[in-house]
């Protein structure tokens, strides 16, 4: 089955498609009242975020739209330290999209959130012109527990930066499809919870944390350095990133510094317990090729010492960081 201009209309067409797909995966308790609005029992400080998610091809090697825009917020919910509960689905449907493409995203979107933990409580479907694609927008609700203040202010000479794996999977996956090249490379696409939990779980003085996507690391590293009013200086040796993709970006000129990723995040902890956490990252399963790649220094900027013993400054992403990979 296609999608119609009938199916946004609201009246038979729209409720079926509703029954037949969104209920069918996306059932809960709150859900399934089908009221104007889900009502939650939320008491204590909230974590709120929203994202919209816009990808071609909207299927590809490690996952689809449909898990990226469940992984994308439940992520912005961690980094903020908080345990993410409910998330809000909307698509914008082009007419002429296939209902069976609709169904793969969807049934991807209801196991992502089981695995992270969270409830599709509410969401929202509009049906447009097009050429038979589909766009997602996540909002998402999660609880900080108390005692947890994540933020780059915290930072301090001497602090550990952390990042947890392999750098420009899914930048370089995404372009491997948009260009018809053939690899094996796949998207990281994955909700960090295991991360998050174990690092809070064994104790660890968290000070800040970033999930590394668009503008890729040495722009999360460049925004962190501003708003604390720090520096830092990471070591190119210890940056990781797998062969194939350091081929890629040696046919294509690119940096993975600056490539987006779906499943990684760097965290900036005490100095004091960088092994610690370290270790608690290698642990799990999304932080198991984790790697301390520097420290926080009390200058200005981001710095990397090279292979070399030089170093380079590094910016922020300057222009446009094609393809759009979410």
């Amino acid at each position: 089955m296609k999608i119609t201009m009938a199916h946004g209309s609201g009246g038979k067409s729209s409720a079926e498609l509703m029954k037949a797909v969104f209920a069918k995966y996306f059932k809960n308790d709150i859900l399934d009242r089908m009221e104007d609005a889900a009502v939650l029992n939320v008491s204590g400080r909230i974590a709120f975020s929203t994202d919209s998610f816009v990808v071609t091809p909207v299927i590809f090697r490690g996952g689809n739209i449909g898990k990226l825009a469940v992984c994308g917020t439940v992520n912005d919910l961690l980094m903020m330290g908080a345990k993410p509960l409910y998330l809000t689905s909307a698509y914008i449907l082009e007419e002429g999209l296939e209902s069976e493409l609709l169904e793969t995203c969807v049934s991807s979107m209801a196991s992502t959130a089981k695995e992270a933990g969270v409830q599709i409580v509410a969401g929202d479907t509009k049906v447009v012109e097009g050429n038979g694609s589909l766009m997602i927008n996540t909002t998402g609700i999660g609880l900080i527990p108390e005692g947890r203040d994540i933020s780059a202010a915290n930072l301090k000479e001497g602090d550990a930066v952390i990042v947890s794996g392999y750098l420009g999977d899914h930048h370089a996956c995404i372009l491997s499809h948009r260009m018809n090249l053939e690899n094996t490379i796949e998207s990281d696409c994955a909700p960090l919870n295991d991360i998050v939990d174990r690092l809070f779980d064994e104790e660890i003085r968290v000070k800040a944390m970033r999930d590394i996507t668009r503008g890729g690391l040495g722009t999360m590293l460049n925004e962190l350095a501003a708003t604390s009013h720090c520096g830092i200086e990471i070591e190119e040796a210890n940056i990781p990133v797998r062969e194939e993709v350091k081929g890629f970006c040696g046919i294509l000129g690119l940096d993975p510094l600056y490539m987006g990723n779906e499943g990684k995040m760097l965290a900036v902890v005490d100095g004091d317990d960088a092994e610690k956490a370290l270790a608690a990252m290698k642990a799990t399963n999304h932080g198991k090729d984790a790697v301390l790649l520097g420290r926080v220094t009390g200058d200005k900027g981001v710095v990397m010492k090279t292979r070399l013993g030089g170093k380079r400054v590094i910016d922020s992403l300057y222009g446009e960081g094609l393809p759009r990979i979410c």
